[in-house]
């Protein structure tokens, strides 16, 4: 079967996170299962969902794990051209949700998986393929949880994001947060006899500023990255009812994207106590006054050296002489953090094209992928 054709499948597979993947995870299993390959679902709890980690090769080794999501970002809202979930091949691309984010690479890994299945290997090959990892990478976790008891663990992995095929070594880790201020209502006529909540919040991403600006004067640096420094970013803020009600709660989500060098619970901390300073003076007029902060999801970031034995190893694969680092996020710092396992991400396609209307992968990009892959399997027959 050729990759396109894998590829038209999958992108027919409507998995917006808030969705389930099950027909597309059982397509992969029964393909993957019809070639030999020792295969494990690992579901969610009300099984609506499910982890896919298979094997292809022989037993009891260790191997080399390509890893990609299956989700993908929801198409409402925006201006498409092209069906999304239908593949569509013309002008040297392939367009349809997930053809870059990150369908494209899951293709070529099915493709070289079944390749790897009429050969002889030595050392085997492993895919992982996750949800909801769009959401901030949860559905992962619990593949993680299983290879974590596992007797054996991969090499190395590969985390098939797109990077045009350049070989990245890092990501920045996230903490998002919630913030709920609580005020007091009153009229609008009596304004002064209430606390707004919204004034509170607004005290509170003054102070989120604040830190900002420090991280950006005195915070690690690293200029592998397009924004070289953690960064803080209010991304939604709710509250008030009607404007002659002053409001008794704001709520705020943000985040932290930080780099590897800044720990994101001191930044917390710095954060906890700006909300306590806030709340201390809105107390001595309402008692009932209150910024309380949630943690609501968070990732490590992945900093792998760049004379690591995986680095060198995937620019063999590709051809590539240098390395790169990515904004987005990825499993990848679970996989180095959690397992130990030596990671970099690379994969056909840019980021640039995912998460928009008419996203779409080069046909260039994929065989790029196919070809990385193809030596790969010959690496594999060879034996590690």
């Amino acid at each position: 079967m050729k990759t396109s054709e894998i590829l038209d499948r999958l992108i027919a597979f409507d998995t917006v996170s808030h969705r389930s993947n099950m027909d597309m995870i059982l397509y992969i299993q029964k393909l993957l299962s019809d070639i030999g390959a020792d295969v494990s679902l690992i579901k969610n709890a009300d099984e609506s969902k499910a982890n896919l980690y298979a094997t292809i090769g022989p037993k009891g080794h260790a191997g080399v794990l390509l890893s990609g999501h299956t989700d993908v970002v929801p198409v409402e809202g925006q201006n498409w051209s092209v069906p999304p979930f239908q593949l569509t091949q013309k002008n040297g691309r392939y367009y349809g949700r997930g053809t870059a984010d990150m369908k494209g690479f899951l293709a070529c890994a099915l493709s070289a998986a079944i390749k790897a299945s009429q050969k002889d290997l030595k050392t085997p090959l492993h895919l992982a393929f996750s949800y909801d990892e769009e959401i901030g990478c949860i559905g992962v976790r619990s593949l993680i949880d299983m290879l974590r008891s596992a007797p054996i663990r991969p090499l190395f992995c590969i985390i098939g994001e797109p990077t045009g095929m350049a070989v990245a070594t890092g990501h920045k880790g996230k903490t998002a947060l919630h913030a709920d201020c609580i005020g007091k209502e009153a009229h609008s006529a009596l304004a002064p006899t209430g606390l707004n909540a919204i004034h509170l919040a607004a005290d509170f991403v003054t102070e989120l500023r604040s830190i900002q600006a420090d991280i950006v004067a005195n915070g690690a640096r690293d200029a592998d990255y397009d924004v070289p420094y953690t960064t803080v970013h209010v991304g939604k803020i709710h509250g008030g009812l009607v404007v002659n009600i002053v409001p008794n709660l704001c709520t705020l989500d943000f985040e932290i994207r930080n780099m590897v060098q800044d720990d994101p619970q001191e930044i917390l901390t710095q954060m906890q106590e700006a909300a306590d300073k806030i709340t201390k003076i809105a107390q001595s007029h309402t008692p009932e006054a209150s910024i309380k902060i949630t943690t609501t999801n968070t990732y490590p970031g992945l900093n792998t050296p760049t004379d690591a034995n995986v680095v060198s190893f995937v620019k063999s694969l590709t051809g590539a002489n240098g390395t790169i680092k990515v904004a987005f996020g990825t499993e990848g710092g679970l996989f180095d953090r959690d397992l130990d396992i030596p990671t970099v991400i690379c994969g056909p396609g840019s980021m640039a094209q995912g998460h928009k209307p008419d996203e779409y992968v080069s046909v260039e990009q994929m065989q790029k992928c196919d070809t990385a892959l193809g030596i790969l399997i010959d690496r594999l027959v060879a034996g590690l």
